[in-house]
């Protein structure tokens, strides 16, 4: 066994892995921003991205990422009008707002089973062939996912600096008040927010279909794992976020080569744990960017 290559495979499937677990953190990182909420919903709107991608690619005949634009703007209006029409009530409310959110999972997952069945089903290949990258072949497919996971964390980033409405929302989340006494509304952004958070976790279900199989029940394990990326991390620094994000994807797929699925699992909330018990705050701090 080529262990120079099984290695160099494993390091790119841990960084495809870590820049979806950081969509997913990324995106629940600002709803908790702004709305002080930690919306349990947030892995049921990645199975709804993975669902739009996947009727979009494989029913209505769009580019696989015409498909992924699609699930990002329907999750985006889909989550702005659940904020406004289901969560406003449970604004800076936040147990009743976390109950609301684990309602509204239960809700949007029974829909899915109702519309899709129960059964997986997988979308197909996005590109053919593989490219060869400093010795190591990936399936294009997988670099797709990079490609457009990288350049979709750009556009946020880009978003959020210098673009008005990003510096609005930035304000909202750093102190509501002081943005309100900014002449800043923060009750026009709290749907905003909800609704671009969202649209990261559903870009992240969608950019995953192709590789592994979609059902209803998908949304568990990504929010599991965003909820820790964001705790080590550090809650409210995307650099923290970043880096727990990466080194969790890569932890996972150099673990896959030597232990069964359930002990890797084991392993890695036992580092967890340690790490936690090392910096309590996270990898970077809270409120650091």
């Amino acid at each position: 066994m080529d262990w120079n290559l099984v290695l160099g495979q494993a390091t790119v499937n841990g960084l495809i892995i870590g820049l979806l677990y950081l969509l997913m953190a990324v995106g629940f990182t600002l709803v908790f921003g702004v709305m002080r909420m930690v919306n349990f919903a947030h892995g049921e709107f990645y199975m709804l991205g993975a669902f739009a991608a996947y009727v979009g690619s494989a029913h209505l005949g769009l580019p696989f990422l015409a498909a992924v634009a699609l699930a990002a703007a329907a999750a985006l209006l889909l989550g702005s009008l659940v904020e406004w029409l289901v969560l406003k009530p449970f604004r800076k409310d936040e147990l009743n707002g976390m109950i609301a959110t684990i309602g509204l999972a239960m809700i949007v997952q029974n829909l899915a089973l109702m519309a899709f069945g129960p059964d997986p089903v997988s979308m197909p290949a996005v590109a053919e062939g593989a490219s060869t990258l400093l010795g190591i072949t990936v399936p294009n497919s997988r670099l797709y996912v990079v490609v457009f996971a990288a350049a979709v964390l750009l556009l946020l980033y880009l978003f959020l600096r210098h673009s008005r409405a990003g510096r609005a929302l930035r304000a909202v989340v750093e102190d509501a008040e002081t943005a309100a006494l900014q002449g800043i509304r923060a009750r026009l952004y709290y749907p905003l927010g909800f609704g671009i958070g969202v649209a990261l976790a559903a870009v992240a279900g969608a950019l995953m279909a192709p590789l592994f199989s979609v059902s209803p029940f998908i949304g568990a394990t990504p929010l599991l794992k965003a909820f820790i990326v964001v705790i080590l991390g550090g809650l409210g620094s995307i650099v923290g976020a970043a880096v727990a994000a990466l080194s969790l994807g890569l932890l996972e797929s150099y673990s896959s080569l030597v232990l069964s699925t359930s002990t890797a699992d084991m392993l890695i909330f036992v580092l967890v744990i340690v790490g936690l018990l090392a910096f309590p705050r996270g990898l970077i701090g809270r409120g650091e960017a």
